[in-house]
């Protein structure tokens, strides 16, 4: 049954997402004087005309999903005032401004949410609790114990606990933990067929939490951003050489970040009625990595994205002669009949084959 309390919420968010990037380019271009025929709320067709402000109309548009900004001279070199017969630098901010919105926008909900919830320092294992009679209850693990090592396998990571208990199944081996800033040991057995809801050592593993004033939420939301671009950026060579999954790699549309909201929204009830939080957390931080998702995508260098324009300017400064306008609309226009047909191709997909959501 569809929720449209949600579907509207969803709308809402996404469009915000578009907006923001378009609001980028529409600012950069009345920064570095480049004429905007229109900004529009929403997409065509036109509502309604609100006003005009320094020349440029502002618009009401029966689609309510994001908005769009209209330059003079998009693809027109000829014309005084417009885009494509600006100097480079100018086309250049104007082009990057609206990735570096989303950018924005992701870091600044990073900064909130860090203020809001602590962090969890993933390069250290807490157990948060301990099943009866496992190897873990043996040696007398507890709940907020860090485990440091496993044999000779430094524990630095969830994937790192997971592969060397593998390593060590049916082996005796010393888990080496800390308490209270004392370290302990103890020796274990993981085990290859433990009982159903335990795991081969017997405890449930998280992550502890990180205390962060304001100056600090600032520089891991940062890093958060960063590691956020280095693992997008990565991903093609990572699946390439096999150290993906295929649905690891998966690009989903419309459809399947929906799914993701949805699920974001029952965690974030779950957590209103256990823990009284009021906050959306959960969909913050998706719309967080969204932004920041859709701003890095935005700069790919595929022609019809801002991307491909960015990268019809580096070849342009390289051989200082411009791409033929002619040349270069023409290849935008079948990049862009290709994109949308990837969309409609990638929407189906998850229609038939729904993202798996854990």
């Amino acid at each position: 049954m569809l929720n449209f309390s949600l579907i509207i919420q969803f709308i809402f968010v996404f469009g915000l997402i578009v907006f923001v990037h378009e609001l980028g380019h529409f600012l950069a271009a009345k920064m570095v004087g480049v004429d905007v025929e229109e900004f529009g709320f929403g997409y065509p067709p036109r509502l309604a005309k609100l006003f005009t402000r320094k020349g440029t109309e502002f618009t009401l548009n029966w689609i309510p999903f994001g908005g769009f900004v209209r330059l003079k001279g998009e693809t027109d070199d000829g014309e005084p005032g417009g885009l494509m017969s600006a100097p480079k630098w100018k086309r250049f901010v104007i082009l990057v401004a609206g990735a570096t919105m989303n950018f924005v926008l992701g870091i600044l909900l990073l900064i909130f949410l860090f203020n809001v919830v602590n962090p969890v320092d993933s390069s250290q294992i807490l157990v948060v609790d301990v099943a009866p009679n496992s190897p873990a209850q043996i040696i007398g693990l507890q709940p907020g114990d860090i485990v440091t090592r496993l044999g000779d396998d430094p524990i630095d990571s969830t994937d790192a606990m997971v592969a060397a208990t593998k390593k060590y199944l049916g082996q005796e081996v010393t888990l080496t933990y800390t308490r209270d800033g004392e370290e302990l040991t103890g020796l274990v057995t993981p085990r290859a067929n433990p009982p159903e809801g335990q795991g081969a050592i017997g405890f449930v593993m998280s992550h502890p939490e990180i205390e962060l004033n304001f100056v600090q939420s600032i520089g891991v939301a940062f890093d958060t951003f960063w590691q956020q671009v280095k693992a997008t950026v990565s991903m093609p060579v990572n699946f390439i050489r096999g150290k993906l999954a295929p649905g690891e790699a998966r690009v989903i549309g419309v459809k399947g970040i929906y799914d993701l909201f949805s699920s974001a929204a029952e965690i974030d009830q779950t957590n209103a009625e256990v823990t009284d939080e009021v906050l959306p957390i959960t969909r913050l931080s998706l719309v967080s990595m969204l932004s920041i998702a859709i701003g890095i995508t935005n700069l790919l260098p595929i022609p019809a994205l801002d991307g491909g324009q960015i990268f019809f300017l580096l070849i342009e400064a390289i051989t200082r002669k411009r791409i033929p306008t002619g040349v270069a609309n023409a290849v935008n226009s079948i990049f862009f009949y290709l994109l949308i047909l990837l969309f409609f191709i990638i929407t189906i997909r998850d229609f038939v084959n729904p993202i798996p959501i854990p």
